[in-house]
């Protein structure tokens, strides 16, 4: 299932809010350097979705806000 993800890095808080059919906002605390913001990405949407985080892959946006994750079921 391909959804498309906004992230907010150096949030005071985390979590995954949906936003529509395939769309969610996702809040991590960690910096976007190194793909920190995306691995924790990564760690909340697998906890959101109940999948192992290696079921999580980012598609597309490494390097920006506006992302695409597939998530496997």
């Amino acid at each position: 299932m391909l959804i498309k993800v906004k992230t907010l890095p150096c949030s005071k808080e985390e979590g995954v809010v949906q936003l529509g059919k395939d769309a969610f906002k996702v809040s991590v605390r960690e910096k976007p350097e190194n793909g920190a913001a995306n691995a924790r990405a990564i760690e909340l949407l697998a906890f959101y979705f109940g999948v192992p985080a290696g079921k999580v892959h980012l598609i597309k946006g490494a390097h920006e806000s506006h992302k695409i994750f597939d998530i496997l079921d």
